[in-house]
């Protein structure tokens, strides 16, 4: 038995490779600003959320791989996903100061330990098997397209203020291929949990591409700013109860695939979903 299914289609495998390949840059990108945290032993004022979301939708994904079976790709990148995020999350931890330190464990219990653990229970004492999958797959697509409109908030300042200094035009690439390769994975193989979230984001990636042509040669040129805003930073303003600093400083990380969201202070790219990142979430 092959380890990774490829189906009918030889495509199925080539979607699922860029797919992986994308959302495992986009894992990584972060590093140089834990990095920097690590040397300072200051967070700067950077927020758990992102971290805590982009873990939440990697444990989705891999629980429908599971479900699913035969879902290799799937697997590997959010189990992936599940590990580099729980690392970041914890060298936050260590360096955060204490009210960022109790926000991130009440956002914990509220998202991972009380909404994931609801999700299990229900879909495996409530939901018959043979609509077990399907049960999980709606959760995992609703969940990546609510991430997939982080990058709205961006978007409109882009065209708001003409310029495209807070959209980094390697995130915008890295987030379109990652959603084409998990469109070809899911549309070959006939799921649509995977490939519909990731035309939306196929979309939005498009379109980002198309406003930093537009408004590359308008971009200011003053100084570098030390961090630059980040996409999923919306979930807190929509809720400033989230919040727990009323004048953050402010950091880039699109969440998936969802994938779900991929971009560091630095300006490196920041995954996904694969899928979803979104959170590109990685799916």
């Amino acid at each position: 038995m092959a380890i990774f299914a490829i189906g009918q289609h030889p495509w199925v495998f080539v979607g699922g490779l860029l797919g992986n390949l994308m959302s495992f840059l986009v894992y990584l990108a972060p590093i140089p600003t834990f990095a920097r945290i690590i040397r300072k032993k200051n967070t700067e004022g950077f927020h758990s959320v992102p971290y805590v979301i982009a873990l939440f939708s990697a444990m989705l994904w891999m629980y429908y791989a599971l479900v699913k079976t035969s879902a290799s790709f799937l697997l590997i990148v959010n189990g992936f996903g599940c590990f580099i995020e729980i690392v970041y999350i914890t060298i936050f931890f260590i360096y955060a100061p204490r009210q960022a330190r109790l926000f991130t464990i009440r956002l914990i219990l509220l998202v991972i330990v009380g909404g994931f653990c609801l999700i299990l229970l229900v879909c495996n004492f409530i939901i018959k098997k043979p609509n077990r999958a399907k049960a999980v797959g709606w959760v995992c697509l609703l969940f990546a397209v609510s991430v997939f409109a982080a990058p709205l908030s961006i978007m409109r300042k882009v065209i708001k203020t003409k310029s495209v200094e807070f959209m980094p035009l390697p995130l915008s690439i890295c987030l379109t291929l990652s959603a084409v390769g998990w469109f070809l994975y899911g549309i070959l193989q006939l799921d649509y949990y995977i490939a519909l979230p990731n035309t939306l984001g196929f979309a939005f990636g498009m379109i980002q591409i198309i406003l930093w042509v537009l408004y590359r040669k308008t971009t200011p040129t003053t100084k570098k700013q030390q961090k630059q805003p980040e996409q999923v930073i919306d979930i807190v303003s929509l809720n400033p109860s989230l919040n727990p600093n009323p004048n953050p400083t402010p950091e880039v990380y699109p969440v998936a695939a969802v994938p779900a969201n991929c971009v560091g202070n630095d300006g490196n790219a920041r995954n996904g979903t694969g899928t979803g990142h979104a959170v590109a979430v990685a799916v």
